[in-house]
């Protein structure tokens, strides 16, 4: 009887001992380190629609949004240029650090 337990807790011990190695194996795999990830900028995110007025705010054309009436930078001054003033939709995605739009088009709306 004696000898019966001690060979089963020695098999649970190997058992235990092989899922941990296999753990310790996996990890480094599963989960990248920090200098593995990649970090998120702009150009990864999805394009969003903006639609406002183009205005100018100090020396820089900026768009202020015709629902919300937030105010963005446009990375882009010189396709925006030819906006100034008007209604428009801008496919762009946001840096919401800076809150600046980083322009992938520009298109006229109706005026409102």
């Amino acid at each position: 009887m004696k000898r019966m337990f001690t060979v089963i807790a020695m098999l649970g011990l190997t058992s235990f001992g092989l899922n941990l190695a296999a753990q310790q194996t996996a990890s480094p795999q599963s989960q990248p380190d920090a200098s593995q990830q990649q970090p998120v900028d702009s150009q990864s995110q999805s394009a969003q629609t903006f639609e406002g007025k183009v205005t100018k705010s100090g020396d820089k054309l900026v768009l202020q949004d015709a629902s919300s009436q937030a105010t963005y930078q446009l990375d882009d001054q010189d396709k925006a240029k030819e906006y100034k003033g008007q209604y428009v939709k801008v496919t762009a995605t946001m840096d919401p650090n800076t809150n600046t739009l980083h322009v992938v088009d520009i298109a006229p709306t109706r005026s409102k």
